[in-house]
This record gives C-alpha cells, structure tokens and sequence, in this order.
C-alpha cells in the first residue's frame, strides 16, 4: 500500500512539475531567442540598435541562433520585435468631392483594398501609411476624375477605377502598401438644389410620357371605335337595302294561297289593333242607333 501512495504522490509532482515547468521553460527559452513562432498572416521585424537583423514574413517556427547568430541572446533584452499584419484590409472613402466637366459638383465613393507587402518600407519609411495611403487614394480619385464628362463619370465606372488605382500604386509600394482592388461604387450629386431640379425634371418627364402613352391609347381606342362602328353602319345599311326584297318575295309566296293571305293581314290587323293605346267598343249587330249615338258623342 505504501508503494502505490509512493508512485502516486511521485506521478502527481511530475504531473505539477511539468505543468507549471513547462511553460517557464518556454518563457526562457523565448527570452533568450532561441526560437520564435510566427502566426500565418504576420511578420516579425526584429530590430538591434537601431538596425532590421532580421525579418520573418512566412508562418512556421523558427530557431533565431540559425538566423542571427549569437545577437540571438540579447534581441529581447537589448533590441525589439515589432509584429505586422499582413492580411488583406479594405477601406471605403465615402463621398470624395469632383466636379465634372459641365461644372456639376459630384461626390464619389471609392473601396479599395490594401495589404502589406514590405514590413521593413511599412515600419520605418512612413509613420502612417495607412492614412497616407487613404491620403494618396483622395487625391488621386479628386485629380483623376475631375473634368470629366457627366455621363462618362455616371457610367465608366471600371474605367475610372482602373485610372485610380494605376495612379496610386506606384506610390503606397514605396511605403510598404500594396493596392489591390480599387471599385468606384457610388457616383452621387451633392448639391441639394440640383438634386431638387433633377427630380423635378424626371417627374415632368415621366408625366409627360404618361400623357402621351395615355393620349396614343385614346386615340387607338377611338380609331377601333370609329371603324368598328363604320363596319356595322355598312352592314346596317345592307340588311335595310335587302329587307324590302326579303319581305316582298314572303308576301308573294303568301299571296298564292288567299286563304293564308287573308289569315295573315287579320292577325296582322289584330295585333296592330291590340298594341295600339286605342278603346274598343263592342255593339251587337243590327243595333244601329247605337252606333249613331257613340260615333255623335266621339264628336
């Protein structure tokens, strides 16, 4: 039982020995620049009075006697290390003042994008780059684009952006900064009173056109009318022409029979007689005083 109690308390200051000693060790070993570790997407910069010794831009470790030599030991105590990000960034300038060629004052937004490309030019040749990149992208959108023409600035835009870019390039890689993709995404007016008069001339313009539309659809309706109506007057026309022949060819079918004829115009006579707003009498026959006295009173 005391052999266990022995090997675990031994296994137990093992287990805190390394656990608290191990990270110390790599603290010294740190320290006295025996390695480094550089994260993907950085750079270490390692300077001694006042000189770059050594500059580490590829991700992976590394043992700093093989790349300094003996300066190694004394770059943490008596030099520094400065770590630069070397990811893509991107940055959006928003409304940069142009004026175009007819005199309208513009605004441009630019997005760009930016990386560093040499630490050593990014640490020591600018004291901030990324303002005087911002700076130079201004500058050149405002010097490029001015005096161009107002439809050209509203529709070239992969021009404009290509013109920016190629004047900014050569520029921010002297500063360590490389330029990469430049896109002018918005191409505004600032004036507020051209805005109103611009608005003003679209809404005319599309009551205009409205008009017309709604005055060309009148006018094909009326034209359909008028030869719709034209087409049925015409066969109007026909059928009255053609009626009086129609019913004087029955009539003389009609008249062949005499019994028939004379069936007909009585019940034509009847039906005249029962449409008509007149009163009807009925007298019995061989009353003739009657008759005299109702065709006296009519009078």
């Amino acid at each position: 039982m005391s052999d266990i109690l022995l090997t675990l308390s031994t296994a137990g200051i093992f287990f805190f020995a390394f656990l608290i000693g191990e990270p110390i060790f790599r603290l010294l070993l740190r320290l006295f620049g025996v390695y480094a570790v550089v994260q993907e997407g950085t750079a270490h910069v390692y300077v001694l009075f006042g000189k770059v010794v050594a500059v580490l831009d590829e991700p992976g470790l590394y043992f700093l006697w093989l790349k300094m030599g003996p300066r190694a030991l004394v770059i943490n105590w008596l030099g520094s290390r400065r770590i630069v990000d070397m990811r893509l960034d991107q940055k959006y300038l928003r409304s940069l003042p142009v004026n175009s060629e007819e005199g309208a004052p513009m605004g441009i937004g630019i997005w760009y994008e930016m990386h560093v490309s040499d630490p050593v030019a990014y640490l020591f040749k600018n004291t901030d780059p990324r303002g005087s990149l911002a700076a130079n992208v201004s500058n050149a959108t405002v010097r490029t684009l001015s005096n161009m023409p107002l439809e050209d600035m509203l529709e070239t835009r992969h021009v404009m952006s290509r013109a920016v870019r190629a004047e900014v390039s050569p520029k921010s890689e002297e500063w360590g900064y490389k330029l990469g993709s430049v896109y002018i995404r918005k191409v505004h007016f600032r004036d507020a009173g051209m805005i109103r008069q611009i608005e003003e001339k679209v809404v005319n313009r599309l009551r205009q056109v409205t008009s017309a539309i709604r005055q060309d659809g009148a006018n094909r309706v009326s034209i359909i009318t008028n030869s719709a109506e034209r087409r049925a007057a015409i066969e109007f026309a026909k059928a009255q022409a053609m009626r009086p022949q129609i019913v004087g060819e029955a009539l003389n079918k009609i008249n062949e029979d005499p019994d028939v004829a004379k069936a007909m115009f009585e019940i034509l006579e009847t039906e005249n007689m029962l449409k008509s707003e007149g009163r009807i009498t009925l007298l019995p026959k061989g009353n003739e005083l009657v008759k005299q006295l109702l065709a006296a009173d009519s009078k």
